[in-house]
């Protein structure tokens, strides 16, 4: 267990009294589970959270007590610009904390696990370091008790099972959705995106179950009231989960660990996962024509797809869009490279660390290069990190596959001097 956590947390956590607790201690208490809390002393909500986990966690702390072993472990992830703000938030707790001088370690587990918000708790397993539950959030409201332990996915016929609705009032069974690919939608009216998703989305439907496709998308509401469930999915031509059945909505935004909307995840007819970026893929492919909208390695940056530069790392190859054969060149110079790194890490089961992209020459690339101040070069290789306002430049003449591979070699290896952004 210790190589595993000790290659996420480091070799040392901090106590609340200052003492350092070394990771391989956690095996001998018996852990099996770390919750990793991303979260500040500042705000509403992480106060409201911390009270919450602190119960969750002593609940735990009495059955190691009464000889049931630890099982689970709270490392705080501060969020802390200074350090006696950290100190004193640290104090205040019951659980470990990361060293408030590990910092380029705290920018690489929010860039790992794609953390966008705060407060956000994520149970990783002990002896593997892989993500067990993203959306701890909602395992405290839904669990206080523990009953779950360990909180592990199930698969996604097992969570949906039950009725659905279609916005006639008719009801039928989730075993409807098996042998179709399926969008879990989630959404809700008083969301002015999601508002606006839902209009394109309703004209891709139509698509395509036009062109004799088996798909359906499954509403998962975030509304309010359920008079405005009911407003909101009269637009919809597809099925929902009741708005009354609150636990089964919250356990499928557990599944995939959804921590804002709109969201559309995209499931193959086995109910595995294609994408989580299906908002994207419906705006970028108006026509449906790459339905199921399989990932692909490199992409072009778009304005639709322009938010993923935040959910961490990204490789950017600026190009002179100006040559209509520029911008394919680019992708295929790259996507050797992207491929390897998305299936080395796929083979652990792990997201990659970086995205890929190339950038032509518009309004939003303009933006992009004046927000991170980079120079007007043409080909321009960079890595991007906007949540640690870094940025990695690699400025020559020509790129080739070799100048590329070892930059992202080298960037994985923590070689390379960041600027900031």
């Amino acid at each position: 267990m210790a190589g595993a956590l000790s290659e996420v947390l480091g070799e040392v956590l901090v106590a609340p009294d200052g003492e350092e607790v070394a990771v391989s201690a956690l095996a001998a208490r018996g852990v099996s589970l770390v919750g990793l809390y991303f979260g500040c002393s500042l705000g509403g909500s992480c106060a409201q959270l911390g009270a919450s986990l602190a119960a969750f966690y002593g609940r735990f702390r009495g059955e190691a007590a009464a000889g049931g072993g630890q099982r689970l472990e709270i490392v705080f992830v501060s969020a802390e610009q200074e350090q006696q703000q950290w100190q004193e938030a640290v104090r205040a707790m019951p659980w470990l904390a990361l060293p408030f001088v590990d910092k380029h370690r705290k920018l690489k587990l929010w860039n790992k696990y794609r953390v966008s918000n705060i407060p956000s708790l994520i149970f990783i397993d002990a002896s593997t370091g892989k993500v067990v539950c993203r959306n701890g959030l909602l395992v405290i409201r839904d669990d206080p008790e523990g009953l779950e332990f360990p909180w592990g996915p199930k698969p996604f016929s097992e969570v949906v099972a039950g009725p659905l609705l279609r916005n006639n009032g008719q009801t039928l069974d989730s075993s409807a959705l098996e042998g179709s690919h399926v969008g879990v939608y989630f959404s809700a009216h008083w969301c002015p995106p999601c508002r606006s998703l839902t209009r394109v989305l309703v004209e891709s439907y139509r698509k395509i179950k036009e062109a004799g496709q088996k798909f359906e998308i499954l509403f998962v509401s975030a509304d309010r009231s359920e008079d405005s469930f009911k407003q909101y999915f009269s637009e919809m031509p597809w099925v929902a989960v009741p708005y009354a059945d609150e636990a089964r909505r919250s356990r499928l935004n557990r599944l995939y660990g959804i921590q804002g909307i709109p969201t559309l995840i995209v499931l193959d007819p086995k109910g595995e996962v294609i994408t989580r970026q299906g908002r994207v893929e419906v705006l970028n492919d108006i026509e449906c024509r790459e339905f199921p909208w399989h990932p692909k390695p490199v992409l072009e940056l778009t304005d639709s797809n322009a938010v993923q530069l935040n959910e961490g790392p990204c490789l950017v190859l600026f190009v002179d869009s100006e040559d209509d054969g520029e911008s394919e060149a680019a992708k295929q110079l790259i996507q050797p490279i992207a491929e390897k790194i998305i299936a080395k890490y796929k083979a652990k089961e792990e997201e990659a660390p970086l995205l890929f992209f190339v950038a032509g020459e518009d309004d939003m690339t303009d933006s992009l290069r004046d927000y991170t101040n980079l120079p007007e070069a043409a080909p321009l290789l960079t890595i991007l990190d906007m949540s640690a306002r870094a940025k990695y430049v690699m400025d020559v003449e020509e790129i080739t596959p070799e100048i590329v591979e070892a930059f992202v070699s080298d960037f994985l290896a923590d070689k390379l001097k960041p600027e900031p952004i």
